[in-house]
């Protein structure tokens, strides 16, 4: 069994959100963030939610302060936020850190499976996105340019396996 499916982080409420529960599904993991100029892709990752969750995608944003501290709100602002600027249903899991001493166990699985541009390997700013198969391996990593709507055609594909 994949690793990815051990791993278990702390949704807004503070319980556990078991990733075993992932298996067999489609997942893109997103770090998120409310003030930012990427902050409109919540409208097309819960358009992609909406669409594709009934097929077996899931999408779980992660929220982060680490980049020009444009999440600087608490968990239960976070989320009021998402929902009602962007109807988001999806999972917004506790606020983490994706990078450094104290990044979240999950960041640090997705970074060690698939780096970024040139071999890097730290995420470099908000809405950087990992797209997970139905066997829990990382897919493919995204930048924070990658608009939503352009993994289309790749979930349909992952979806179809």
């Amino acid at each position: 069994m994949s690793k990815f499916y051990a791993l278990a982080p702390t949704d807004k409420t503070g319980k556990p959100f078991e990733f075993s529960q992932l298996e067999g599904k489609v997942v893109l993991i997103v770090n998120v963030a409310s003030k930012c100029g990427f902050t409109p892709q919540y409208k097309e990752l819960q358009e992609l939610y909406k669409k594709y969750n009934p097929q077996g995608l899931e999408i779980i944003g992660f929220p982060c302060n680490q980049f020009g501290h444009q999440e600087p709100g608490t968990d239960s602002e976070i989320g009021q936020f998402c929902q009602v600027n962007y109807g988001v249903t999806f999972p917004i899991m506790k606020k983490v850190d994706v990078n450094g001493s104290d990044e979240d166990p999950v960041w640090a699985y997705l970074k060690s499976q698939k780096s970024g541009l040139l071999g890097f390997k730290g995420i470099k700013w908000n809405f950087e996105k990992f797209l997970v198969d139905k066997k829990g391996n990382v897919h493919e990593r995204y930048s924070s340019l990658t608009k939503p709507a352009s993994l289309e055609n790749t979930i349909e594909e992952l979806l179809s396996q």
